[in-house]
């Protein structure tokens, strides 16, 4: 086919600009196509070991439901061991330690936790796991360990928590100038109408504490606008 003048210049142009650039865009493109397949193979993966850790969380809550301790303890070994970084994982560690617990095996209840704690897939369940992993330090008299997990940042959610129970060690130990400040640190983050403010109350009046203490106005400010969700 003859091209005229201008269409050959044209031609020669695109020419020149493709031998000098040419190798340029190929290795764009290609990076371009193996980030996507990276990123199509990642999400593979992951949906791959989203539904994996799914199946084995399901076989830990049929054992759960059948109180049979040692299968449970069984399938969260095996979900941890092949799915450590979901969220299943912590969910089963957690549903493991009560299991344990129910059974009196307070060792694996512990260890459950602990894991729990060091590997939570959230911050959310890391203070469950620490929470829990407090009580059973004050069930078998352990106070200082639990002081040392309730040690640390939380959650602004869990504050009050965290102050309860610290307060409950507290009161364990007798110290009971402490254990009065950290009940009333757990009602100022309270407000009036959460269901546990009460509880609260009546361990600080126990031991003495103040008949009231007012929550803070940011706690209280919380709990009214969860009311006014519902």
């Amino acid at each position: 086919m003859a091209y005229d003048l201008e269409e050959q210049e044209q031609i020669d142009t695109l020419k020149a600009w493709w031998k000098q650039n040419g190798n340029l865009i190929i290795w764009l493109l290609i990076a371009a196509l193996f980030s996507y397949g990276t990123w199509t193979a990642w999400s593979i993966y992951q949906g791959k070991q989203a539904a994996g850790a799914f199946t084995l969380y399901e076989e830990v809550q049929r054992a759960l439901t059948a109180k049979d301790n040692a299968k449970v303890q069984v399938a969260t070994a095996s979900l941890i061991a092949s799915y450590d970084k979901t969220s299943y994982a912590t969910m089963a560690a957690l549903v493991a330690a009560k299991s344990a617990f129910d059974a009196n095996d307070i060792k694996v209840a512990k260890s459950q936790l602990t894991w729990a704690v060091e590997h939570a897939s959230t911050n959310e369940f890391k203070a469950v796991a620490k929470l829990r992993l407090a009580a059973l330090s004050l069930d078998d008299k352990s106070y200082d360990e639990g002081l040392k997990v309730l040690a640390g940042e939380f959650p602004p959610e869990f504050e009050a928590d965290v102050a309860e129970r610290k307060a409950d060690i507290l009161v364990a130990q007798n110290k009971i100038a402490d254990a009065r400040a950290s009940y009333s640190l757990a009602l100022s983050k309270l407000s009036e109408k959460h269901p546990g403010r009460q509880l609260v109350q009546v361990k600080l009046d126990a031991i003495g504490g103040a008949s009231e203490v007012k929550p803070d106005l940011k706690a209280d400010a919380k709990g009214s606008t969860e009311e006014a969700k519902k």
